[in-house]
């Protein structure tokens, strides 16, 4: 049992491109409608949501009839700028089923690096969230590259989630993933992997276990988790990592279940 998690209030929930597309490069909409239903529910409830998705290069390569990812960056930023419109199309659809209203937020780092950019950050969040509205938030894929002389790029939404949870002092990230929590060992590749239920530091050793490079479709592996749970942590904030498949299970995280791997500084 974890009691801090029963009195969550303000949540941000992470998923990645992977959870939300097929194997076949084909856009998983049950996943986007039971995504939906999960988060409209947790609003129903009193809970303030943030939704940090990943997903505009999967979902544009899918609208566009793409089958593999283009190498250039003018190529990625057209296939970003359609599936970051298409996504949000998606997610506003589903979201209306259940009449629960989304908004739009596309970050760069600068946004939280300047003072008055962060404070306009926070201050659209904070009204947002007063609203009951659900803002969804990924990196504005189309004008953040590497190859700009500013460093405007957080690098994945693994960070970007754990520093919008910073920023707008979110009780908890739920970082859902293609694995069910950190293991002692790839779980894909061993059966005999072990699970790590709670962690309260994240050691040199974690780190050196942590060396996956992720999917086909996304650019994160388990070492931008530990990197984004180690940042939480520092922040005395907490985070769960556990597997995407059935978002139903944020449900019981919330009633302090032991799911997944639990990063607290609490005892």
């Amino acid at each position: 049992m974890r009691p801090r998690l029963l009195t969550t209030k303000r949540i941000v929930i992470k998923i990645g491109t992977s959870s939300l597309m097929n194997s076949d490069g084909t856009v998983d909409y049950q996943q986007f409608d039971r995504l939906a239903y999960v988060l409209s529910v947790l609003r129903n409830h009193g809970k303030e949501i943030v939704l940090v998705s990943s997903g505009a290069i999967g979902v544009g390569m899918n609208k566009l009839g793409l089958k593999e990812r283009p190498q250039t960056i003018p190529e990625q930023q057209a296939i970003a700028a359609v599936g970051q419109s298409e996504m949000m199309n998606i997610y506003s659809r589903f979201f209306s089923h259940y009449n629960q209203m989304v908004a739009q937020i596309l970050m760069t780092r600068d946004i939280v690096e300047f003072p008055e950019s962060y404070e306009n950050a926070v201050n659209a969040f904070e009204e947002l969230l007063q609203m009951g509205i659900i803002p969804i938030v990924n990196e504005n894929d189309t004008v953040a590259v590497d190859e700009l002389d500013h460093e405007t790029k957080f690098g994945d939404n693994d960070r970007l989630s754990s520093i919008v949870s910073v920023v707008i002092h979110a009780d908890l990230l739920i970082m859902l993933s293609d694995v069910e929590g950190f293991f002692d060992k790839n779980p894909m590749i061993h059966s005999d992997a072990k699970i790590f239920h709670t962690i309260h530091s994240i050691t040199k050793s974690d780190m050196d276990l942590a060396d996956g490079t992720g999917t086909s479709f996304g650019t994160g592996g388990m070492t931008t988790k530990l990197k984004a749970a180690r940042y939480l942590l520092q922040n005395d904030q907490e985070m769960i990592l556990a597997k995407a498949e059935d978002p139903t299970l944020i449900f019981s995280v919330l009633k302090g279940e032991k799911i997944g791997t639990y990063f607290t500084n609490q005892d």
